[in-house]
């Protein structure tokens, strides 16, 4: 199976990772055909498991011990990514008019409560739509003039999460992934 790993915390906020030891930290849990895409933290791979969450755990532990500090992990098999990165939350009319149109993966699918926060974060500049164990945002103005952040999304979801462009989700979706 080919999967694709979404690290939060790689080469932001002080991180600096070299992709040549993300992939060797991959390939020390066995994992085979281990590439990186962009410095951001996306690492492909295969592997024989089908427990993600298991793996999600044990990528974790093993990037812990090594760069001395927690990455959440999201994995995601190229099916599930194509549908991802193919999904069409908003109109097209509005997603043309956006100046950024991210998507956060998250562990598990929020419950409806959480959902409920989320929404009411709604604005004149934010709009978000959450399907399965995603969160896709589309901010109409620059993110910078957004009060929302990746922080603020965890801590009103109450789990780790991690975001990514949709062009680079596509673009991943491209090159590994089957449809």
């Amino acid at each position: 199976m080919r999967y694709i790993a979404f690290l939060r915390a790689i080469n932001v906020g002080g991180h600096t990772v070299k992709m040549e030891q993300l992939r060797q930290l991959f390939e020390s849990l066995g994992l085979t055909n281990v590439e990186t895409v962009i410095a951001s933290g996306n690492v492909v791979f295969e592997s024989k498991t089908k427990n993600t969450q298991a793996l999600e755990k044990k990528i974790e532990a093993t990037l812990n011990q090594a760069l001395g500090y927690a990455v959440a992990t999201f994995i995601r098999s190229d099916s599930e990514l194509a549908t991802i990165a193919n999904y069409q939350p908003f109109p097209v009319s509005k997603v043309a008019k956006a100046l950024a149109f991210n998507v956060a993966f998250l562990s598990t699918a929020p419950d409806e409560t959480a959902i409920q926060k989320l929404m009411g974060l709604q604005n004149a500049i934010d709009d978000f739509h959450v399907h399965r164990r995603e969160v896709y945002w589309l901010c109409r103005k620059k993110q910078s003039d957004s009060k929302f952040s990746n922080a603020v999304l965890e801590k009103t979801l109450k789990q780790p999460s991690t975001l990514r462009g949709i062009d680079t989700l596509k673009r991943i979706a491209e090159k590994y992934c089957v449809s």
